[in-house]
């Protein structure tokens, strides 16, 4: 995952915390978290590169509509991110 941007890593986040979610329900996630509007542009070869690292599974609801799902090594990658973070902010007290 260090090899990911923060808005890959927040995609990411998103999916992993969805079921299945669509683009549109994954863009109007991000908007809402970073209080600004996300383009297709910015947003769809994003969770691309998220499917070519294999961190992402992407399907198809209709011929217009794609679902995400993060696969196990997305989870992993997720999980071990999780831990390195975790040392950092755990109280020494």
């Amino acid at each position: 995952m260090h090899d990911l941007t923060g808005f890959q890593r927040d995609l990411l986040y998103v999916i992993a915390g969805r079921d299945e979610p669509h683009g549109l329900a994954i863009k109007d996630e991000l908007e809402d978290y970073y209080e600004k509007e996300i383009h297709h542009g910015r947003l769809y070869p994003n969770l691309d590169t998220l499917v070519d690292k294999g961190l992402v599974e992407k399907g198809q609801l209709d011929r217009r509509t794609n679902y995400y799902e993060v696969t196990r090594r997305g989870q992993r990658e997720i999980e071990a991110r999780n831990k390195w973070e975790a040392q950092y902010l755990e109280d020494d007290e």
